[in-house]
């Protein structure tokens, strides 16, 4: 049994020898870190939203919104906060979101991420635009899970799934709301995209069905490789019924990642899908839209008994978390918090943003009189 809250005892300890966290342990002043330290368009692309990030804004304000309610005298000196989500065995009900491009804050990228979380037995969702591709990510060991930008192409989709399932992904977790990009006006206004700069697309430019089209390899020219990569993964959004393809070419739990209303999640367990994310992209693809969170009790009564259903957008704190599975989540991922502790501290950042997630879970958890999820219902929350 994980004692996460344990590495509270840890800081408090090193505090004797004059030791002090090398940034700070609050979930939401991470954002403000990551500013100082980063250059201002990587930056911009991690923490801007779409619009005039409103969404952004209303993620976190859904959080305030709901309080907790402790309970006393519940003997809850000990916790389990392990569990099972689609056959992947987590020592806690946290996952780390699929984040792209992540060498646009440190060198080491999603190798650094990976190792930070493989340390602690936390699941990795590694996205399609990875910095390094999926076999190099794997070969870092750990839980793992890859997140799929559907591509536009079905011989290049069968090959991202092929290659994953070969390197040992256990869930797919296909993204449904970013078939092309949203009005972002951080980054227009730095006109920044890392992908046009040849960033974070090692996953494609090793593929084999990808380069089998080129006239000449990516190294040899990368310009018409980007062009061809724009023109598979922007622009067109796909059908339910296009569904049966990947359960074709891919024989593991399934996840669709967007889904903001019960009738799309409703949809998605007729399709025979086996879970779904309800999320907004962090807010970074429709603005004004809904918050994530104010959506997740309604989704869980429609299909939590049908499917494993899984939150993220605005997530900073293990009071987050709680809350969230209070509010019918199997489990969690965490998103911007890692990547600014990545960008802040590679992969001894990521560690430590984790860990701290993962005692503040942790301690929630036992001051609120809770030993086990199995406790954790809408009875916590008013």
């Amino acid at each position: 049994m994980a004692h996460f809250g344990d590495y509270q005892s840890e800081i408090y300890l090193q505090g004797l020898g004059g030791a002090t966290p090398p940034f700070t342990t609050d979930g939401v002043r991470l954002e403000e870190a990551a500013r100082e330290k980063l250059e201002p368009a990587p930056f911009g692309y991690v923490a801007g939203g779409a619009g005039s990030g409103a969404t952004v804004r209303a993620n976190r304000a859904a959080f305030d919104r709901w309080s907790l309610v402790p309970r006393m005298l519940a003997e809850a000196t000990e916790r389990d906060l392990s569990t099972t989500v689609l056959g992947t065995a987590m020592p806690a009900p946290v996952l780390l979101a699929p984040v792209g491009v992540q060498s646009i804050v440190h060198p080491d990228g999603e190798l650094a991420t990976a190792r930070a979380a493989a340390a602690l037995g936390v699941p990795m969702v590694l996205s399609t635009v990875s910095s390094y591709s999926m076999e190099e990510v794997a070969e870092v060991g750990g839980p793992r899970w890859f997140q799929l930008y559907w591509p536009n192409e079905p011989d290049v989709c069968a090959s991202l799934l092929h290659r994953a399932k070969a390197a040992g992904y256990e869930v797919l977790v296909v993204t449904l709301d970013t078939w092309t990009l949203a009005w972002r006006p951080t980054d227009l206004d730095q006109a920044y995209l890392p992908f046009l700069r040849g960033m974070g697309l090692a996953n494609i430019f090793s593929d084999p069905a990808f380069r089998a089209a080129l006239a000449a390899p990516p190294e040899d020219d990368q310009p018409m490789a980007i062009l061809r990569w724009v023109s598979l993964f922007t622009g067109q959004d796909k059908s339910w019924d296009r569904l049966a393809f990947l359960r074709e070419h891919w024989d593991g739990p399934i996840v669709l990642k967007g889904v903001q209303h019960p009738d799309d999640a409703r949809r998605a367990a007729d399709e025979g899908m086996d879970g779904v994310v309800v999320s907004n992209h962090g807010g970074r693809q429709v603005d004004g839209a809904v918050a994530a969170l104010e959506v997740l009790p309604e989704i869980a009564a429609a299909v939590g008994s049908r499917m494993s259903v899984l939150f993220d957008s605005g997530v900073r704190t293990g009071a987050d978390v709680v809350k969230a599975l209070a509010l019918g989540a199997d489990a969690v991922l965490l998103g911007r918090p890692y990547v600014y502790g990545l960008g802040l501290g590679g992969e001894a950042g990521v560690r430590h943003v984790l860990r701290g997630l993962l005692a503040e879970t942790d301690l929630t958890m036992a001051l609120c009189g809770k030993k086990s999820l199995s406790e954790v219902d809408s009875t916590l929350l008013r």
